[in-house]
Formats: structure tokens, C-alpha cells, sequence
């Protein structure tokens, strides 16, 4: 049974014959976005249809005189609550009527699991977009890893706040996307983050361009453009953080047809695989919940019904991932200098030289991307030197062409930081940070792949004259706002939380080369991004 916010929707999974049975009965609000009472009051009165025509279908397919079915799987969280409580009660009347387990099954990862079941893949990331939310998640170390979200709003309810403020009813991505197909470009504004990313700013934009007489078709093409191009960047982050070569797609936005081919067309040029299931498994629907309830159910993990609470802010990488055997994990070996195709660039390896370049990206609208290329290549050029005056160990710049966005480095350090993780570097790294920021600057991107380690110089930059460096500063930009301070904090320990084996330490050696150097304002508005995230 589902029934996390719109969708009163109950499933029957056949596990011998991989068939699965969904009916469903949304709820449709008159206007506006959904109103929490009204879709109670829908889940009330749809519920016990849905369950009905499914458990008939299931005496019709069952074998022998004992219960239909072998265990009830509900949507334990997240979600509106008044919606949870009633699909919870309704999961633990049926289970305790049949005398069958009980299953509480996470909403968010039965969005990436269905793809990992259907697909066949081993580990890959998962981008879910949904209305909700937006995340990057992979799984290692027993659970699945946040990489990556939305620090504001999910993407659909992003973009169902600019169709309601056009007037538009509930939901508003499908007209969006229609509208989309009559538009031309535009500039919004476009908001990454390392991996993380924020919707606020371009909603804002797209509602005063509204306002300010744009056409409504060109607002729609160009939110498309810009939040799926955001996403997509993302994903493709998220792969070469990990090193994996496989994404699939989960959540409800994921119907829409403009952000499977961004990242098909990112996966291809990659050389990465790339699923999206089909749509009635993409948005909120009781299919992925029976699919990977009876997958739980073979593994043993049921709950009593006495500790089958709801759980309204149950975020994915709270769940113990029972079903998955403890040495699979999302995170690759990293190749030591070979050249690489990064998520933002082509790396070529040349003697005592490296060459960056920022190839176009044929997933982006050619307008966004020599932007984006444009202004990287000239932030990273600028900020790279600017940090090393500032006592940063960074690698010289040797030459920049901004027409063909491509840079020549000194080459720095033996190894990435992610194949090379201790202690000691990531204390290091803390300490950088901490002196960028107290010259006002903001890397943007600090993640483990975009540190260099230099293992012969003995350990501590601080006391021996450099054996960390910090690379890549194209997301980088003057501030001194604690905020985008405590946000690169943030976007390291991500990265390490969820590439390394023993993640605690390090993140623990971290925050303390950041507090010998730093400010405490910037650790103490750390642990408020970190409760910022959806459903923490």
C-alpha cells in the first residue's frame, strides 16, 4: 500500500512470475497544491477501494486454502502524516486480519530500488525526482548515501510553485513540459553546489519573469533547461565521484521526457548505462512498495505491529539495507592519474603539466552551457591564484584560453585524495577551507576528487610546505557569508560520507583542521545545512 501524499494506491507483486498489479486512485485538489486535510480525507475513502479490487485479484492467482498473499508492505515515510497514519493503520489491520508480516518499506528508496530491480544493474546511482524532493543517493556501507540534494524545495513542488503562480492547477509538470515545446531560451539563474543544489533562486526568476511579460512558453522551456540541466550535472558529479557507470532514474518528475534525454545523453557520452523504468513505476505508485517489500520480506526484515509507527521525516539514508550483501557498494577504485573525463571536464595528464578542458556538453541547451563554460573556466582560473596567494597550495596556472574554456596546470601531488584517504590529508583539507575562507572565497566543489595528495612530502602542509592541494575551482566565488562557508564543509564530508570505509574519523579529523584555523560560526551553521535537508 502507498499513500505517502496524493496517491491511494495499493499493488500486488508476483514474485515468481516478476509481474505486478497497480491500482490507483489520485487525489486531485480544485486548485492550488495538495491540501494535507483534503488528502487524508481522499486516502480514507480510496483506500479501502484500491486494497478491495487488489486482494480480489489475489484470491483469483493464489494457490492452495491459505492467505492470498504473503506479506503486507505499507509506505512507512516520508510523507504528509495524516496520509501515512491512515495507509499505516490500514497495512496493520489487513496484515494482522491475513495473520501475515508486516513490512515497512522507506517511499524514497522504493523510488531507486524498482529501477535497480527492473534494470539489473549492480550498484548505480540513483537520481530521485520527485515532488518532494530531489536527491542522489548510492548505496555503501550497509545504506544508501546521500550524495546529493535539494538544500530548499523538491523539484516538483519547485516548479508547482511558478505554475500556481501563473494560475495553473495541480500538478503543474505536465503542463510545463507541454508549454515547454513552443518556447525558446532564455537566462535564469542556475544554482550547484558540489553535488547539492537549490531551486529557490531560479523560481524566484521564473515568477518575476512572469510578471515582467516574458512568455509563459519561453519561462517553461527555460525552467526545463536549467533545473534538468542542473540535475543532471549533478548525476553526472555523482559518477565520477564514485566511479560507477550506471544511473537509474526514480520519482515522478522522472516521466518527463526532456530529463531522460538529458541524462541519456549525458550516461552516452560517458559510456555510463542509463534506466528509466516506465512511468506508472515513476511517480507515487504501490508498485515499487510491494517490489521491494517482498525483496525485505525474503531477507527477513519485517517489524512487529506494535513498532510500525510512521514516520513522516524518514530520510533514505536512515534505512538498514538488509536485502544487499555488505561488499557491494557504489564507490569504485580511482585510477591514479590517468586522464579522466570528470563530470565538468576532460583531464589529460602531460609530464609536469595538466590540461583542462571544458568540453561542450551536448545535454545542455548550447546558450547555458558556453555560459557555463565561459564563467567556470574564467572562476576557476582567477580563484586558483588568487588561493594560492592566500597561502592555499594550488597548482600554478600556467595558461587559460576562455574561448576554448581550457586551462594548463602545473601538475600537483601524486594521487586524488579519494584514492588516498587518512587522516592527515583531510585534516589538511579542513585547514584550506578554512584559509579560503578567511580571504572570502568559496571553492564550490570540494569534494575528494578534487584534492591532490602528494605522499613523498611527508605529512602536513602546515608543518613540511605542502602535501594536500586544493583543484578545480570553477564553482568557486568571493563571499563571506558563513553560510556558503558552512555549504563547502558540507559538500566534502557528503563526498566522504559516502565514498570511504570508515567515514566518521575522517569527517571527525576534518572539522578539527577546520576549527584550528577557522571560524566556530562556520562549524556551528554546518550542523543547521545538514538539518536542512529534505525529510532530516
Amino acid at each position: 500500500m502507498e499513500g505517502t501524499a496524493w496517491a491511494a494506491s495499493a499493488a500486488l507483486h508476483d514474485t515468481e512470475r516478476d509481474s505486478t498489479v497497480i491500482e490507483s486512485d489520485p487525489y486531485e485538489p480544485d486548485s492550488g497544491g495538495i491540501h494535507p486535510r483534503e488528502a487524508a480525507e481522499h486516502m480514507s475513502e480510496a483506500i479501502p477501494r484500491v486494497v478491495e479490487t487488489v486482494l480480489e485479484r489475489a484470491a483469483e492467482t493464489s494457490k492452495g486454502s491459505g492467505p492470498p498473499v504473503d506479506a503486507v508492505a505499507f509506505s512507512r515515510g516520508p510523507g504528509l502524516g495524516p496520509c501515512l497514519r491512515i495507509v499505516g493503520t490500514a497495512a496493520r489491520a489487513l496484515a494482522g486480519a491475513l495473520d501475515v508480516p508486516l513490512v515497512g518499506v522507506n517511499h524514497m528508496v522504493a523510488h531507486l530500488e524498482i529501477g535497480r530491480h527492473q534494470s539489473g544493474f549492480d550498484s548505480p546511482v540513483c537520481l530521485n525526482a520527485s515532488g518532494a524532493n530531489a536527491h542522489l543517493l548510492g548505496y555503501h556501507n550497509g545504506r544508501y548515501r546521500v550524495l546529493g540534494e535539494t538544500m530548499d524545495t523538491g523539484v516538483g513542488n519547485a516548479i508547482d510553485k511558478f505554475t500556481r503562480h501563473i494560475g495553473w492547477t495541480h500538478p503543474g509538470g505536465p503542463k510545463v513540459e507541454k508549454a515547454a515545446a513552443d518556447g525558446e531560451y532564455i537566462d535564469l539563474p542556475y544554482t550547484v553546489k558540489g553535488m547539492d543544489f537549490s531551486f529557490s533562486g531560479i523560481m524566484s526568476a521564473a515568477k518575476q519573469a512572469a510578471d515582467d511579460g516574458e512568455t509563459v512558453e519561453d519561462i517553461c522551456f527555460s525552467l526545463q533547461e536549467h533545473v534538468f540541466g542542473m540535475l543532471t550535472e549533478v548525476a553526472e558529479r555523482a559518477l565520477s565521484l564514485t566511479g560507477t557507470d550506471e544511473l537509474v532514474l526514480g520519482g515522478g518528475v522522472g516521466q518527463n521526457q526532456r530529463l531522460r534525454e538529458m541524462l541519456a545523453s549525458m550516461c552516452d557520452e560517458r559510456g555510463a548505462k542509463f534506466y528509466a523504468p516506465d512511468p506508472r513505476f515513476l511517480r507515487d505508485n504501490a508498485g515499487m512498495i510491494a517490489v521491494l517489500g517482498a525483496t525485505m520480506y525474503a531477507a527477513g526484515d519485517t517489524v512487529e505491529i506494535g513498532d510500525s509507527a510512521i514516520d513522516p521525516n524518514f530520510r533514505p539514508d536512515q534505512v538498514p539495507v538488509t536485502w544487499r550483501g555488505e561488499a557491494e557498494s557504489v564507490a569504485r577504485a580511482v585510477e591514479a592519474d590517468t586522464d579522466v573525463k570528470g563530470a565538468e571536464a576532460t583531464v589529460e595528464f602531460r609530464d609536469e603539466r595538466v590540461v583542462k578542458r571544458r568540453l561542450p556538453k551536448a545535454y545542455r541547451h548550447p546558450e547555458l552551457d558556453a555560459r557555463l563554460r565561459r564563467e567556470r573556466t574564467v572562476a576557476e582560473a582567477r580563484l586558483t591564484s588568487e588561493a594560492r596567494r592566500a597561502g592555499v597550495p594550488t597548482p600554478l596556472v600556467r595558461d587559460v584560453d576562455v574561448r576554448e574554456a581550457t586551462i594548463t596546470f602545473q601538475r600537483v601531488g601524486e594521487a586524488d585524495l579519494a584514492a588516498t584517504l587518512d587522516s592527515d590529508a583531510v585534516t589538511d583539507v579542513g585547514r584550506h577551507l578554512a584559509a579560503l575562507h578567511r580571504v572570502g572565497i568559496a571553492h564550490g566543489d570540494p569534494t575528494t576528487r578534487n584534492v591532490r595528495v602528494d605522499e613523498s612530502t611527508g605529512e602536513g602542509d602546515a608543518r613540511d610546505g605542502g602535501r594536500t592541494f586544493l583543484i578545480d575551482f570553477g564553482l568557486g566565488f568571493h563571499t563571506g557569508h558563513v553560510e556558503d562557508h558552512a555549504m563547502d564543509l558540507h559538500v566534502f564530508e557528503q563526498s566522504v560520507e559516502g565514498t570511504a570505509g570508515d567515514p566518521e574519523p575522517l569527517v571527525e579529523a576534518f572539522e578539527a583542521g577546520y576549527a584550528a584555523v577557522g571560524d566556530d560560526e562556520v562549524l556551528a551553521r554546518l550542523r543547521t545545512v545538514e538539518s536542512r535537508g529534505r525529510y532530516r
